[in-house]
């Protein structure tokens, strides 16, 4: 497995800096926060995506995914979402990016609405991210937190374009074993985010192995099925100010994801 680390652990972080992070602290790889308050976002013109692509390829690093937040179970429109995520697939492309990531955002009205809303809107995203050779994941996260969750819209969509982001904190809050979030989502798997919390009541950012999360059963279940993708540590710096700073973290979260595998291999 890689591994790498996304910007919500950097906020505003200039993108030479975030690549130098990445080489100086042993990630292979970035998954880009993409958002207007971050140096990445869909108003980058032609020439500065073909400056971004070129300066981590320079620097050896790969562009894991563009970390989106086009909610697409949420009521109202569907050609705003659509296009939200058109948006979202052109950036990944014009970057060299493999993935961009969704969220369910269907806290309002019934479940069986929210499903078929956000598949309605994957399903003809899809066509387009086929044409681009970009996959839309779909996060466990909000509404659909669980694996169980995920794939009552993955199911509908049916389309292999369309997969699942399993970020292991909201399984683990929806009450999943890893092994069953593993079951449910490894047909559409696209990559894993890890991360580590202090408890159920207060999810602040912590190192990795210094909270309650199951990383070792994570990791160990993807590695007993010979997973090979990628590990993202998803540090949310972002909405916790009083968090750690991630730069002085991020040798003791290799070292932890290290420890992890060679101890499942």
């Amino acid at each position: 497995m890689k591994l790498a680390f996304s910007t919500l652990g950097v906020p505003g972080l200039p993108l030479a800096d975030v690549r130098r992070l990445a080489s100086e602290h042993g990630y292979h790889g970035v998954e880009l926060r993409t958002h207007p308050e971050e140096p990445v976002h869909p108003g980058l013109t032609p020439d500065e995506r073909a400056e971004v692509a070129a300066a981590f390829e320079a620097a050896g690093i790969e562009i894991l995914g563009l970390a989106g937040y086009a909610r697409v179970a949420a009521p109202g429109d569907d050609d705003a979402v659509i296009e939200e995520i058109r948006d979202l697939l052109t950036l990944a492309r014009d970057l060299g990016a493999p993935f961009v990531r969704v969220f369910p955002g269907g806290a309002d009205g019934s479940p069986e609405e929210a499903d078929a809303t956000a598949a309605r809107r994957l399903g003809t995203a899809a066509e387009y991210a086929g044409d681009v050779g970009v996959r839309i994941l779909l996060e466990t996260h909000d509404s659909h937190r669980t694996g169980a969750d995920a794939i009552r819209i993955l199911g509908l969509v049916g389309h292999r374009q369309v997969g699942a982001l399993w970020d292991v904190m909201h399984t683990w809050l929806g009450g999943e074993q890893p092994l069953d979030s593993y079951a449910a989502l490894a047909p559409y798997l696209g990559y894993v985010q890890v991360k580590d919390i202090a408890s159920t009541d207060d999810t602040t950012p912590l190192a990795l192995g210094a909270g309650v999360l199951p990383l070792a059963e994570c990791v160990e279940v993807l590695s007993r099925h010979e997973w090979d993708g990628w590990l993202c540590w998803e540090y949310e710096k972002r909405w916790y100010e009083s968090a750690a700073p991630l730069p002085g973290l991020l040798d003791t979260g290799r070292d932890e994801l290290r420890r992890l595998l060679n101890e499942s291999a």
